[in-house]
């Protein structure tokens, strides 16, 4: 089947046009790896597929998958969906009982778990190890057909980080992340002859949309298990990798790592995509400068709508740095609630808005009306309609009648040459209603101090927006999708503004 007739999710490459290709290459925590043909991996897929549909299992029954990136991992995650299931990814960083709630949420019947995880598992549920899953070991082809979709047919539900209280399911259908993975492959020239890096975890958009991207379009993906910047690197040198995926938090950690990349044949790399968070111009100084072959884009997407709503300017009209970019077709863009018509909260329609949230008609109901979907991202528009993101509206805190965005603050005081990476957050303040304060990680061999940061902000931003208070820590806390953990932050402020200790 052609990818561009395929629809289902988990049926994307059309193996027949080169079925010896590589499609898959999986490293392990040790270094080691694996390589998979497209053949190899189909085989496997469509024998995963017609095994699950041997069980006493219905006609979209949720199956969850539950453990860190392998081929088996992805394997699994398609053969749900082939067979007409709903994959459930599970975040493995989250604690016990709300993986045990997620899997009562989404009424899952069935999970594929690594061994460290199932204790986390309610009793009865059953359950199948990855390692009995064979890739390449087997030459025989069950001749499974592909189960055939009715319209909007949930593929996978994908739970939101849960920043501010238990996570959201969002269900997703294969009709939608097929329109969106068509969309953004348009946007990429000769995407076959790419070679993807992918090391966030599969069970967040950013990683599994990038793995598809890679499936879709017949290219090769180099898959770690888990990210460290030591693997990342070495990744990109060994297996000449084009395409690096990642978020904002990642790039960051990989651009300390001087010697290593000095030491590291970086030529293969292309484009590097930063993705699912907010990034500064100081970020992308320095990953310009540790990849300068490299042509660097900001990824846009939420859970809830997909990555696939801007791209490049359809005239041609070069890209600005940080932009998220110009809708692309089959997308309608509107901002509402700002000083100007453009300005304020982006809403998006198009084919890949989610289905609704898991039991949650009322909040459903408050992010979607009429196919549109209110993102609660604020964002602005140029003269030329590229947009930018300005912050998260519940990110956004009041000071002294001032409307303050972190991400602003964060820019500047990375731009002081001792400041590798900032966080702000917002702590309460009887007389101002709340007040920034600041997180910082010094660059190293810098010792800038409290003083000398905030002189720096007060000389480069409006009086109010400047920190009130500034702390330097070793590196600042992330979610379990790699995210930097405001909540914790924010924890961690109280807790020295209370206790008076830096």
């Amino acid at each position: 089947m052609s990818r561009f007739e395929s629809v289902n999710l988990g049926d994307l490459s059309d193996t027949a046009r080169d079925p010896d290709k590589i499609a898959l290459i999986a490293l392990d925590d040790a270094g080691g790896h694996r390589a998979f043909t497209y053949a190899a991996l189909d085989r496997a897929t469509g024998a995963l597929a017609a095994a699950l549909a041997q069980r006493d299992l219905g006609r979209g029954a949720r199956v969850a998958l539950i453990g860190a990136n392998s081929a088996e991992y992805l394997v699994a995650y398609l053969a749900i969906m082939r067979a007409g299931f709903v994959a459930v990814p599970v975040n493995t960083r989250l604690p016990r009982e709300t993986i045990r709630f997620i899997l009562g949420d989404a009424a899952v019947e069935f999970a594929f778990a690594e061994e460290a995880y199932c204790e986390a598992l309610p009793h009865g549920l059953g359950t199948e190890p990855f390692s009995v899953i064979a890739i390449g070991k087997s030459e025989v082809d069950t001749g499974f057909r592909t189960v055939v979709l009715r319209p909007r047919e949930v593929a996978m539900v994908l739970y939101t980080s849960g920043s501010t209280g238990r996570p959201k399911g969002v269900a997703l259908s294969h009709a939608g992340q097929l329109w969106a993975l068509r969309t953004r492959l348009a946007t990429l020239a000769a995407p076959e002859s790419e070679r993807f890096l992918v090391a966030a975890p599969l069970y967040h958009m950013n990683a599994l949309f990038a793995a598809k991207t890679s499936l879709m379009a017949m290219a090769s993906l180099v898959l770690l298990p888990r990210f460290t910047p030591e693997a990342y690197i070495d990744a990109i040198g060994r297996f000449r990798c084009t395409a690096l995926t990642s978020v904002p938090t990642m790039i960051a950690r990989v651009v300390k790592e001087e010697a290593r990349l000095a030491a590291t044949d970086l030529s293969s790399v292309r484009r590097l995509t930063m993705g699912s968070a907010p990034q500064t111009e100081a970020l992308w100084d320095r990953a310009r400068r540790a990849f300068p072959g490299a042509r660097l884009v900001m990824g846009y997407g939420t859970t809830e709508h997909g990555p696939s709503t801007f791209g490049p300017h359809p005239d041609g009209v070069p890209m600005p740095d940080l932009a998220l970019g110009y809708p692309l077709p089959g997308n309608e863009v509107r901002v509402s609630g700002g000083a100007t018509e453009d300005e304020g909260v982006l809403e998006v329609r198009c084919p890949a808005v989610m289905e609704g949230y898991l039991n949650l008609p009322e909040t459903t109901a408050d992010v979607l009306h009429d196919g549109w979907y209110r993102t609660g991202d604020l964002v602005r528009r140029d003269a030329d309609g590229f947009y930018f993101f300005v912050g998260r509206a519940d990110d956004m805190f009041v000071c002294s009648g001032e409307n303050i965005f972190p991400g602003e603050i964060e820019g500047l005081l990375e731009r002081h040459p001792a400041v590798h990476q900032a966080s702000v957050v917002a702590v309460a303040d009887e007389e101002r209603g709340q007040i920034p304060v600041a997180f910082v990680v010094r660059r190293p061999g810098e010792d800038a101090g409290e003083a000398e940061l905030k002189s720096f902000a007060l000389a480069h931003l409006a009086p109010v927006q400047h920190p009130r208070r500034l702390w330097f820590v070793a590196e600042l806390p992330l979610t379990g999708t790699n995210k930097i953990d405001r909540r914790a932050l924010a924890a961690e402020a109280m807790l020295r503004i209370s206790s008076r200790s830096d």
